[in-house]
């Protein structure tokens, strides 16, 4: 399979899902080998594909039609991520990232695409399980959310239970 003919086809096959895929599984699936997978994403992400990386694999990722968004400044500990972000979805937010602002490397980002509980529990556990040190441990804590709502009114209302539980910043 050509280089042009495998990326539509790779296009195809994370439109048709829903859920991420893994590079390991997509490479098994158009029989090359991961790294040109990696390649092939990048390619399609210069022309403007929204292929996101999660920590379970990737995915196209389509924006709510009314869907409105805003990033959002937090700190809290380490024990209490998986209650900020369960205090997110709960109240009808979609994670896009997590982003910390550094004094020497500047802005650094990475996607989450977290849509609900189970997401955050997948999230936290594989953070646990693999004793991983989370962005915002660079930066004493202090990290931002790009939050995606149906609403400004879910937006207010998901930034208001976090300024509630003491997660919020001004």
């Amino acid at each position: 399979m050509e280089g042009k003919e495998r990326r539509e086809h790779l296009v195809k096959i994370l439109q048709e899902r829903l859920e991420p895929i893994s590079g390991s599984d997509l490479s098994a699936l158009l029989g090359v080998s991961r790294q040109v997978i990696v390649q092939d994403i990048a390619l399609l992400r210069a022309t403007d594909i929204n292929i996101f990386s999660t920590t379970k694999g990737y995915l196209i990722y389509h924006s709510e039609h009314q869907a409105v968004k805003r990033l959002i400044k937090v700190k809290h500990t380490t024990d209490q991520i998986e209650d900020e972000l369960c205090t997110i979805v709960d109240n009808g937010g979609k994670i896009l990232d997590v982003l910390v602002k550094h004094e020497i490397y500047g802005e650094i980002a990475t996607e989450l695409i977290i849509r609900n509980r189970q997401d955050v529990y997948d999230f936290v556990k594989k953070v646990r399980e693999k004793q991983l040190v989370p962005l915002k441990e660079l930066t004493g804590n202090l990290h931002h959310h790009t939050v995606e709502a149906d609403s400004e009114a879910t937006l207010d209302r998901i930034e208001a239970a976090l300024f509630e539980k003491g997660y919020g910043i001004k």
